[in-house]
């Protein structure tokens, strides 16, 4: 799927309680990130620009610890079989989509707590606020 839609998506997937990350690929030379999920042959996603490698697909992948390059792993798969659940990453693509189409708005009055609602950040405790003073997080780097 394009870059910016499933970098979102991963995003709302690794913040999901209980849900156990599978392998996320990003070959940022396309600007394309894939998710692993298991084999479903009678599945087809329809979405703009989103493909569903099935039955006698193959793919290139990278070593599981190889972090440098175009084509790299965004959650390197563990051998443990993990893959993501299809109406995990569906759901996920949903809320990815509505966020992006916030973002995407015209420009309108600066709102910060709107953006907090529409990512699910609770403004006075969350990643956005954390201290209360209205500032975003930084992550303690400079902007």
């Amino acid at each position: 799927m394009p870059e910016e839609l499933g970098l979102f998506a991963l995003d709302v997937l690794l913040r999901t309680p209980l849900q156990e990350p599978g392998p996320t690929l990003a070959d940022f030379a396309a600007h394309r990130v894939g998710f692993f999920l298991p084999p479903d042959p009678e599945s087809r996603w329809v979405g703009s620009d989103i493909r569903y490698a099935g039955k006698d697909a193959w793919i290139a992948v990278p070593a599981p610890h190889r972090a440098t390059g175009p084509l790299r792993w965004l959650v390197p798969p563990d051998g443990s079989g993990t893959l993501f659940a299809p109406a995990a990453v569906e759901l996920a693509l949903q809320q990815a989509t509505g966020i992006l189409a916030a973002l995407l708005e015209p420009a309108a009055p600066h709102d910060p707590g709107k953006l907090a609602t529409v990512i699910g950040i609770e403004t006075r405790r969350g990643r956005l606020d954390p201290h209360g003073t209205g500032a975003p997080d930084t992550g303690g780097r400079p902007e």
